[in-house]
């Protein structure tokens, strides 16, 4: 049988599959509807007003989704450098999209000293991105294919929160002349908040906001107190939940509750020091955080203020009951049942929509079950 033609027939079997069962939680019963397939390593996915959605591929492909169909690949896109997991990563519409159709993508592009991320933004129109302008290069690049960070996070005031990770080089974290391992803070043009917490510091990169940060996979911000949260994917074990807080160090890779890769051994001085921050929640074993949602719908309401957050590792979303700022519950849901889950999003309809990190990756519907 043709290879290809054995892949859609497996494919198709698994979505009927995943349409006709239903999967029981404490609060909501759910099923899992396929909204579109044949994917490439799809990133991120946002919604534009008229009910299409956006999806980044990571090998450098922006696609719209209609009707179950893909789109041909948006036109227009910078010149991007797929390095280990670099590639084409975040997209987050303008605030204001639906007077300006701007958008905004992170990617990791070449430049002197290696690869490192990168933001444009650009007039979506038609099927091509127009006018676009680079307003956010990381420094100093580097040579390494690990930990792009790369989540974008439009807040209240409009402006930009950009997640970094260390690039695979931990000790850069801890340097505030250096982008790598923090969180980055940003006018939507490119400029800088004259409150951001280092902006006066000539020793520092006065985008900074956060630092010690080893690669945040997600970041949302809650849509009650609108403060930011991320989600930290750790070394083997020491995923992290952290509520984000102006100047805070957030003390990898001098403080974490993962261990060395394969060996097990001790990472910096331990778990706790006097002025870096503890997470809020954490995960021991990790489960490989990429994306963080805080759930506002009514298609789910007993889930109405919960956090959601995606797994690759398990193929799972974590469901988070937050009082204050404290985890008072946590559930696993999916567990394996698509995939590794890349991104948790809410719709403008108020479903829940998943992708999965898969070169066959397929974009999810969660549809409540009366």
């Amino acid at each position: 049988m043709n290879k290809k033609l054995l892949i859609s027939i497996t494919v198709m079997f698994i979505s009927f599959a995943l349409s006709a069962e239903t999967i029981t939680s404490e609060k909501h019963n759910f099923t899992i509807e396929t909204v579109v397939d044949g994917l490439e390593n799809p990133w991120s996915v946002d919604f534009l007003p008229d009910g299409r959605i956006l999806v980044t591929e990571k090998p450098g492909r922006l696609r719209i989704v209609s009707n179950g169909q893909l789109s041909e690949p948006i036109t227009g896109l910078p010149k991007i450098k797929e390095k280990g997991q670099g590639g084409l990563l975040d997209i987050a519409l303008d605030p204001d999209y639906a007077n300006n159709q701007t958008i905004y993508l992170s990617y990791s592009a070449k430049g002197k000293g290696g690869v490192g991320t990168e933001v444009v933004k650009g007039k979506l129109v038609g099927n091509e991105l127009k006018d676009t302008q680079v307003i956010f290069k990381l420094s100093p690049k580097s040579n390494t294919g690990y930990h792009f960070g790369s989540r974008l996070l439009f807040v209240k005031d409009g402006s930009l929160f950009i997640t970094l990770g260390d690039r695979g080089d931990k000790d850069r974290a801890q340097d505030i002349s250096d982008h790598a391992g923090s969180l980055i803070h940003i006018n939507k043009d490119g400029s800088i908040p004259e409150d951001n917490p280092f902006v006066n510091n000539p020793n520092a990169k006065p985008e900074i906001y956060t630092y010690g940060n080893r690669n945040m996979q997600g970041i949302a911000m809650h849509p009650e107190t609108g403060d930011v949260w991320t989600v930290e994917h750790g070394p083997q074990g020491g995923d992290e939940l952290n509520l984000m807080k102006p100047g805070a160090n957030y003390g990898w890779p001098v403080i974490t509750y993962g261990v060395n890769y394969g060996i097990g051994t001790k990472i910096g001085e331990g778990t706790e020091k006097e002025g870096m921050a503890q997470p809020i929640h954490r995960w021991v074993p990790s489960i490989a955080t990429s994306s963080l949602l805080f759930y506002s719908g009514d298609k789910f309401p007993s889930w109405k203020g919960n956090a959601f957050v995606s797994s690759l590792k398990f193929g799972q979303l974590a469901r988070l009951e937050i009082q204050g700022n404290k985890v008072i519950k946590e559930e696993r849901l999916i567990n394996g049942k698509v995939g590794r889950i890349r991104e948790v999003q809410q719709g403008l309809d108020g479903y829940i929509y998943i992708i999965t990190d898969d070169s066959d990756g397929r974009l999810f519907r969660l549809m409540p079950v009366e």
